[in-house]
């Protein structure tokens, strides 16, 4: 298992590094709207949603003519404040209220709800983009490095379950770590910036050039809890649907949900953040 995440991983690695940092738009539009097709079509999977491959090509349709044809215009801050909206009014009670049964309208309101929030979490990687490649996989760390804390202080030091409901490996030591481990990092390139010229093109450093230090902290720790929050939305949806992975288009890494849960809410954020700062 470990050998075919590694090796997916580096032949990722070797697509989109290159994509990015060639800053080739086609080439861009083309990555983000296999990647979004593809976590569409999941999404409808873990939904029970009839003919999810038909619904996934409509809504990559739909998004590539309105978001990639001619490059990022309309109502875009429209687009992150919705998505990130739904979160925090819609999705993080649903933890403590639980989702509605499989079958009903609940279900269905919530299969068309949650895409949207694909759409603004995609469009968000396409404002980050448009600041640079290195923007937009510095605000990707924030989550990465989030996890990677939270993994290694869980095993250390995890005593109190976060959720056991719903993702029994996690707990609170692990998020409170991953979580220090984010300001620590952020405050280490905020701190290295003026004499490593590169960081100063990054979120943490940019945000708190323009914000100051507290709220660059606070900021840091809403994005950790909303990471958190993204992850454990989708283990929901896969305990209820009875899947282990949201697909297996990513061999040894599940489904490409599985890889940007934890971005879904907080890419919106982080991108209404940078175009008002």
């Amino acid at each position: 298992m470990l050998k075919t995440r590694i090796i997916t991983a580096v032949a990722l690695l070797a697509v989109l590094l290159p994509v990015l940092f060639f800053n080739y738009y086609p080439a861009v539009a083309v990555v983000v709207l296999a990647f979004f097709g593809a976590a569409v079509w999941e999404s409808f999977r873990l939904f029970k949603t009839p003919r999810p491959l038909l619904a996934a090509a409509i809504w990559a349709i739909a998004f590539g003519y309105t978001f990639l044809l001619n490059g990022l215009h309309g109502p875009v801050t429209f687009w992150l404040a919705l998505g990130f909206g739904i979160w925090l009014l819609r999705f993080t009670p649903t933890l403590y209220t639980g989702l509605p049964p499989q079958e009903g309208m609940g279900n269905v309101m919530l299969s068309l709800v949650y895409p949207v929030t694909l759409v603004s979490c995609f469009v968000a990687i396409l404002v980050l983009f448009q600041h640079s490649a290195l923007y937009l996989l510095s605000t990707m760390a924030l989550v990465w490095i989030a996890d990677i804390g939270a993994y290694f202080s869980g095993k250390a030091f995890g005593k109190r379950k976060l959720a056991p409901a719903i993702s029994p490996g996690k707990s609170w030591e692990g998020a409170f770590g991953g979580c220090i481990a984010v300001l620590v990092l952020a405050a280490v390139s905020i701190l290295a910036a003026p004499s490593v010229p590169w960081l100063q093109d990054t979120f943490a450093v940019h945000v708190q050039a323009k914000r100051g230090w507290a709220l660059t902290i606070v900021i840091l720790v809403v994005i950790c809890a909303f990471s958190v929050i993204g992850d454990l939305f989708e283990s929901m949806l896969k305990r209820r649907a009875g899947f282990k992975d949201s697909s297996n288009l990513l061999p040894g890494h599940g489904g490409v949900l599985d890889r940007i849960d934890a971005l879904v809410p907080v890419l919106p954020l982080a991108a209404l953040i940078s175009v008002w700062a």
